[in-house]
């Protein structure tokens, strides 16, 4: 069996799910200022492909690179890692 290759992998929470088979998922990333030295927060808004639609608005969600698959998504859904309470 042929071995894959290691993905790039993320976890976000998901913002938006209006798009059929599509969830908007903000991923939450730290950087070191090259000047002086302060850790910064920075939010990427990545679209990703959900295949079954059972991501709903704020859950916590791992995510892969794949290849495109539309003209904003690159990255499709793992599992859910914790689920949102709805109220």
């Amino acid at each position: 069996m042929e071995k894959r290759k290691s993905v790039n992998t993320k976890r976000g929470v998901v913002v938006s799910d209006k798009g059929r088979k599509t969830v908007q998922v903000e991923v939450q990333w730290m950087y070191k200022d090259p000047k002086y030295g302060k850790y910064l927060n920075r939010t990427t808004r990545l679209g990703v492909h959900d295949e079954r639609d059972e991501a709903k608005v704020g859950d916590l969600v791992e995510i892969a690179s794949c290849r495109p698959l539309s003209k904003t998504k690159n990255w499709r859904l793992i599992k859910i890692l914790e689920k949102a309470v709805q109220e």
